[in-house]
């Protein structure tokens, strides 16, 4: 005889936990709806949202491009209803109040809507800096369809303009989505310009405050992340403070690379293979292990590592 399962006592015990997390996070007892958006929802969304801005690369296999203009409109259509749907479920999440989120959330998908155009032109930007800068790279449709770099910055272009929107939960959804999928790990707050590379990119871990310039390109297990972490006199950290490296124009950072604070890499320069880097350099500058060891020698008052610097 088989002892049955003890399925009333488990869900009894799940059901109290549960009631105890909503006490001490104040969260509503009522009976209603989904407090907050899903992320099988959103990541369907994000799926249209693809078909939208590439229509003939990652929409149906078998949309013929005299169709594509119905296709776009169609899938554009359905895509914002759906995430409006979820815009609302995180303003009544954050707002704790249903009133007037519907209307803010409509406004507020009608200005996404009106970004998409910028997100497939910056998108382009980064589809041609791969090719160019990948000789193994033999057509821009192999990088779009390929390279997990590309579909990494396709979720953090529609991410950030969530960030932007003053959507954080959607847009964090929105980027772990894509880390879950490359082992990409990039914060929705980063600020990107065009023409951005990431060369295989497993392990590219880049901050929220991270601003990075334009034909930036990063290889994989990059770090652009915070040295440390200020605490507010009852020992919270403090969020939203400065605290991730500014990179230049067309800077290369090559792999394993770990570059921490609030520091610059200066317009072209060169940042080697296993570097840890906690402060500045100068536009130019050619960085490596051997030259990090030479400049530890010298005086602590220069702030940053010459142009000058040994080449890699």
């Amino acid at each position: 005889m088989t002892t049955p399962f003890p399925i009333q006592e488990v869900a009894a015990q799940l059901a109290e936990q549960r009631r105890h997390w909503r006490d001490s996070h104040q969260r509503s007892q009522e009976p209603g709806g989904r407090e907050f958006p899903s992320r099988d929802a959103l990541a369907q969304t994000l799926g249209l949202l693809k078909g939208v801005l590439f229509p003939m690369r990652l929409g149906p296999h078998d949309l013929l491009q005299e169709s594509e203009d119905f296709y776009v409109a169609h899938t554009l259509d359905a895509a914002l209803h759906r995430l409006q749907t979820q815009i609302a479920l995180e303003l009544r999440y954050t707002q704790r109040s249903p009133a007037g989120t519907e209307e803010q959330a409509q406004a507020l998908t009608r200005q996404f809507a009106l970004a998409l155009p910028g997100i497939r032109r910056l998108l382009d930007s980064d589809v041609q800096a791969a090719y160019e800068g990948d000789p193994a790279a033999r057509t821009v449709d192999e990088v779009l369809l390929c390279y997990p770099g590309v579909l990494a910055l396709i979720h953090h272009r529609i991410a950030h303009q969530l960030y932007v929107l003053q959507l954080p939960l959607l847009a964090r959804i929105v980027s772990e989505l894509a880390h879950s999928e490359t082992g990409i790990d990039i914060h929705p707050g980063a600020q990107i310009g065009e023409g951005f590379f990431i060369d295989h990119g497993t392990g590219v871990v880049v901050g929220e405050t991270a601003v990075i310039g334009r034909k930036v390109r990063i290889y994989q297990a990059v770090t652009l992340g915070a040295k440390r972490f200020v605490q507010t006199a009852q020992g919270h950290l403090q969020k939203g403070q400065p605290r991730h490296p500014i990179v230049e124009d067309g800077v290369v950072i090559y792999a394993g690379a770990t570059i921490l604070g609030r520091v610059t890499l200066g317009a072209g320069a060169v940042i080697g293979g296993n570097v840890w880097l906690t402060q500045s350099v100068a536009a130019g500058a050619h960085v490596t292990q051997a030259s990090l060891q030479a400049a530890a020698q010298r005086p602590r008052s220069e702030p940053t590592l010459p142009a000058e610097e040994a080449a890699l």
